[in-house]
């Protein structure tokens, strides 16, 4: 790591990478833990998986059609919008057809990726960065993009925390409270869609799920309330995209990899240790009843 430390003062890229990671955090903390109390998992990784049809039609417009402002995240951000909107009308207005709507986006967006990347002159190199993440690679201009983004879903996270709250757990009484339901969750969906294309820089579209609900577990064991949750969950996916990045450069990995290997590993102690102290204070409990006196 001291090696590290050291080649981020020198080198830019390093410092972008690391910013890229402590931006994402952020977000990836609020919304993971709305993901989690809403039980939303599956719909954030059909979106995510839906992602790749925007960044190849965006890298077709950019290279065939001399769209050269046009960049790929800009093709992830609108496709993943449209997904989480499309997801969310169909869960809210046919509910039976949730699983199918969630698949088939999740199969369409990829395909129309892939079709879209074949057609691109030239080795894609760049786009299939997007699929495993390679979070070295973020840009000045990328960063700016994903800085507007975390502001962007921060900023309506805090605004709308009561009503996100009152739709994640009881609707009922979201309702009679005079609070619209569906259109905050189609409100949370779509900060799901722009959190995602903040992970996609960093750990890649295959690996999004992982970061957007392992941090969020480990945090929701350690913390009171949803809000304590986002900050803890936050927390952890800095230092988790910190640590990666130093060891992955250390070792030459790929950083998104290796921070989702770190990210699994302390979910795994978290829940080892934490089985291990329950059962430890149910047998100090059976012992203190045991040595009370009969009465």
């Amino acid at each position: 790591m001291s090696d590290f430390l050291r080649a981020v003062g020198e080198h830019a890229f390093l410092q972008y990478a690391l910013a890229a990671g402590l931006l994402a955090s952020v977000a990836c903390g609020v919304v993971g833990s709305w993901v989690s109390a809403r039980r939303i998992t599956y719909i954030a990784g059909g979106i995510a998986h839906s992602v790749l049809g925007g960044l190849g039609a965006a890298r077709y417009l950019q290279t065939v059609m001399e769209w050269e402002w046009l960049h790929p995240l800009y093709g992830a951000v609108v496709a993943a919008l449209l997904a989480a909107l499309v997801i969310g009308f169909v869960s809210l207005r046919w509910r039976e057809s949730e699983d199918t709507a969630i698949s088939a986006i999740w199969a369409i967006g990829m395909a129309v990726g892939v079709l879209f990347i074949a057609r691109t002159p030239g080795y894609a190199e760049d786009l299939m960065s997007y699929l495993f993440g390679n979070i070295l690679m973020v840009t000045p201009g990328s960063l700016w993009l994903i800085a507007a983004l975390d502001l962007v879903v921060v900023a309506l996270g805090i605004i709308f925390y009561q009503q996100l709250l009152a739709i994640s757990f009881d609707e009922e009484f979201a309702r009679m409270r005079g609070i619209n339901v569906e259109a905050f969750y189609l409100l949370l969906l779509c900060m799901v869609a722009l959190t995602v294309v903040l992970l996609v820089t960093v750990v890649g579209l295959v690996m999004v799920i992982a970061l957007l609900t392992l941090p969020i577990a480990i945090a929701g064991r350690l913390s009171r309330s949803i809000a304590q949750t986002m900050v803890l969950a936050a927390i952890i996916i800095a230092l988790l995209t910190t640590v990666g990045l130093g060891v992955s450069y250390s070792a030459n990995l790929p950083a998104g990899a290796t921070i989702i290997l770190l990210t699994g590993a302390l979910y795994l102690i978290t829940l080892v240790g934490a089985s291990f102290f329950r059962r430890v204070g149910r047998s100090r409990g059976g012992q203190a009843s045991q040595q009370q006196p009969p009465r």
